[in-house]
């Protein structure tokens, strides 16, 4: 799976990982996102939606039919 979110868009970010004795080595700094099925009610189907925390509680508080709007917005399929 991806680390990308399709309703924030919040993908890894990358840096340093500094040991002990000061060496940097590359490392990436993924966001927690989750696989997640909604009942899309307006097509009478189940979608299955890549998505952040965050953005799981963003669906919670607008509504899974406005987020997948907001994602189709962005130029997402769905």
């Amino acid at each position: 799976m991806s680390a990308h979110c399709q309703l924030t868009g919040r993908k890894p970010g990358f840096g340093k990982s500094i040991s002990h004795s000061h060496r940097r080595t590359s490392r990436r700094f993924d966001p927690n996102v989750q696989r997640k099925r909604y009942w899309l009610a307006s097509e009478g189907r189940h979608i299955r939606l890549t998505l952040s925390t965050k953005a799981i509680r963003t669906v919670d508080a607008i509504g899974v039919e406005a987020a997948v709007a907001r994602i189709r917005a962005r130029g997402e399929k769905v």
